[in-house]
């Protein structure tokens, strides 16, 4: 079994004050496989978006390791961090978190530029992602033009289009409607097969979670249940 992402014994918890300690998450262990296409599940406050955050060194984890691809992110500088998550990490937040100044094509090129690429190497990029989702015709538009599921679904081409190792999905369709969200589940799971990424997603959604090939539930920081559908 070839692992891209490994968590070893992560722990977290929080002091909002000097009487209260809050455990967010509680001894996970879990070994992701590469080309993996896995959901988060479990009641609100049972540690889907900390583990998430903690995945993606946007959050640090109190004791535990997180290794991606073979390289140990726990203890990494912020600077090291955020190379990382430029190269290696694609983000989809469920409030789409688009620039509103830059349109589509601007938004979906924004992380290809961080990384240095050139101009050529955006364009052809940009188009070859978003005629696969449907949504190159809407390159010149600003988010605010676009509908709900039009924003997260440029959000998706601007994780996908750096090409990274991982991307992940905090309640990506939170915000849409059943119909527009299982169209978006279809075509991230197409990406997922198409690209090869590896894709984490988070979901309260019975419809959503029942795509994904790998189960993991949490309740209460701990894992609960971890199945491989297939």
């Amino acid at each position: 079994m070839d692992n891209l992402l490994e968590i070893k014994q992560i722990n977290k918890t929080f002091q909002p004050n000097k009487e209260v300690e809050v455990v967010a998450l509680r001894d996970v262990n879990l070994d992701i496989e590469r080309g993996g296409f896995v959901v988060l599940s479990g009641p609100s406050g049972s540690g889907k978006t900390t583990l998430l955050n903690i995945i993606g060194g946007l959050d640090d984890a109190t004791s535990g390791e997180v290794i991606l691809d073979g390289q140990l992110l726990t203890g990494l500088s912020e600077v090291a961090l955020s190379e990382i998550r430029r190269d290696h990490i694609g983000f989809v937040f469920q409030a789409y978190n688009l620039i509103p100044v830059l349109t589509a094509k601007e938004n979906i090129e924004y992380v290809m530029k961080l990384q240095g690429r050139s101009q050529q190497e955006c364009d052809e990029r940009s188009l070859e992602v978003t005629q696969k989702l449907g949504i190159d015709t809407l390159l010149g538009k600003l988010p605010n033009q676009l509908s709900g599921g039009q924003q997260q679904r440029v959000a998706v081409a601007r994780a996908v289009a750096a090409t990274p190792k991982l991307i992940l999905a905090d309640e990506p369709t939170a915000n849409l409607d059943s119909k527009t969200a299982a169209s978006l589940m279809d075509m991230m799971q197409r990406l997922n097969e198409d690209e090869g990424v590896t894709i984490i997603f988070s979901s309260h959604d019975p419809l959503v979670i029942g795509k994904a090939k790998h189960s993991i539930v949490l309740k209460d920081g701990k894992v609960i249940a971890n199945e491989r559908v297939c």
